[in-house]
């Protein structure tokens, strides 16, 4: 896939938006969709996508839409710091197949860092899913905390 790939509709992450697929939600609004990744480089790693644009990728996605996309990465950020604690946050984001971009909508990595910690491969083992559900219960009340 290349930067210039057509969108597709069906991809995981529109099936999500659509509740056609299920996710371990953390934080929606009208713009902005954010949920756990079942593939964890870190506990914690969140995605956080838009959720009204058909944008593959960073060169597809509309100005209004990236800046709110970003202020909400911050403000979930933000929220992971406080309740993981970690070290640092990675923000990743990947254009193009040729960049590591494996989902072709426009997506941000959120991946807690911690010291002495490896960054786990991406994708490489699924989390526990009662791992998954309690982490979201803890991150979902901090987010609403945190409004």
């Amino acid at each position: 896939m290349s930067l210039h790939t057509p969108y597709d509709p069906q991809n995981i992450f529109a099936r999500i938006i659509r509740g056609e697929a299920p996710c371990y939600k953390v934080y929606e609004d009208e713009d902005v969709l954010a949920f756990l990744d079942l593939y964890p480089q870190s506990p914690g790693h969140t995605l956080v996508i838009p959720r009204r644009s058909a944008a593959v990728n960073l060169l597809d996605l509309e100005t209004g839409a990236l800046c709110r996309l970003m202020t909400v990465a911050q403000r979930l950020t933000r929220a992971l710091v406080e309740e993981l604690q970690p070290e640092g946050v990675q923000l990743a984001q990947f254009n193009g197949a040729a960049a590591g971009q494996t989902v072709f909508h426009i997506h941000v990595h959120l991946v807690p860092r911690y010291a002495g910690q490896g960054l786990g491969i991406h994708a490489a083992q699924e989390a526990d899913p009662d791992a998954l559900q309690a982490l979201q219960a803890r991150l979902v009340r901090r987010i609403a905390a945190s409004s």
